[in-house]
């Protein structure tokens, strides 16, 4: 026993690789479009802390939204499968946030561009 935590030895467990992310667990799972699902994806969780934050329900959501409640529950569980990027905006601009675009040179020296969200 070490510092109070007992430690079992476990024969014959098999080693595991592990493999660091790229940052992107779409990219990572071979997801097509992967810039574009994470960028979903962060718009749809931006969308949701919007919502905390206002203690709204999903039925209120909703009709802030102008989309049934479903939809919202759909996007409250990271189901953003059917909303576009422009879509996600619109919601984040009916919900009282601004959102701004920046549009800059593409800083990779392959010169592959590639679109991300930041939020604040």
């Amino acid at each position: 026993m070490r510092n109070g935590v007992r430690h079992k030895r476990n024969k014959g467990l098999k080693r595991m690789e592990i493999e660091a992310s790229s940052g992107n667990v779409f990219a990572d799972l071979e997801v097509p479009d992967p810039e574009k699902c994470l960028a979903k994806a962060k718009l749809v969780q931006r969308i949701a802390d919007v919502i905390a934050e206002r203690k709204l329900t999903q039925t209120r959501a909703a009709a802030i939204l102008g989309v049934d409640q479903p939809k919202v529950s759909a996007l409250m569980r990271g189901k953003f499968e059917g909303f576009s990027i422009d879509r996600l905006l619109r919601f984040l601009n009916a919900l009282g946030r601004d959102v701004e675009i920046v549009v800059m040179p593409a800083g990779r020296t392959n010169h592959q561009a590639f679109t991300r969200v930041a939020t604040r």
